[in-house]
């Protein structure tokens, strides 16, 4: 399994608006789940051992970022006919095992994707209150293995962190590092 990496963060860039179901049939915007401070957006999956090994301490770092006025929501999008481990009811059954204080979305059709130049599981994008982006990185420094620095903060919660107090994300950013999206056959 080859680990991709995606661009460093382009500051400034606004993010898409989209329109996505959870795992409940819930819809959600990038207006509803847009904190007073900002909003988190991480294109994650049930498969991958990038994301399976940060889990845990993300959804727990999640709950921070909320008490912090971050939004925060998961986006799904791969094609779950060939990975069918990503399938909604398999999304459902894990974010229900690890009480996700955020919604796991499902991007059908890969648009939200697209649109914001997701590349790899995990993928996260770190927007400020008025929706630019400030941190595109990675979770911390663990790849497939336990996560680094076990009872320090990751390089997300720092980065987020300082965007809610003060708009700004860090200067210098390192690029997560995952598996590819799994994009549907044309």
């Amino acid at each position: 399994m080859a680990a991709l990496s995606p661009p460093v963060c382009d500051f400034g860039w606004v993010a898409p608006d989209f329109s996505l179901p959870d795992t409940n049939a819930r819809v959600h915007t990038r207006a509803s789940l847009a904190g007073e401070k900002g909003l988190l957006i991480m294109f994650l999956c049930n498969h991958c051992p990038y994301v399976q090994a940060i889990l845990p301490r993300l959804a727990a770092e999640c709950r921070v970022l909320r008490d912090l006025g971050i939004g925060v929501a998961a986006i799904m999008s791969n094609d779950v006919e060939a990975y069918p481990e990503d399938a909604p009811a398999r999304m459902k059954a894990l974010a229900e095992k690890l009480a996700f204080s955020f919604p796991y979305l499902y991007d059908r059709e890969q648009s939200v994707a697209r649109a914001y130049g997701a590349v790899c599981t995990p993928d996260f994008f770190g927007f400020d209150a008025a929706l630019s982006l400030r941190y595109r990185g990675r979770f911390d420094g663990s790849g497939m293995g336990q996560s680094a620095n076990s009872g320090a903060e990751s390089d997300l919660l720092m980065a987020m962190r300082a965007i809610a107090e003060t708009g700004e994300g860090p200067a210098e950013q390192r690029a997560s590092i995952g598996c590819s999206i799994k994009w549907k056959s044309a």
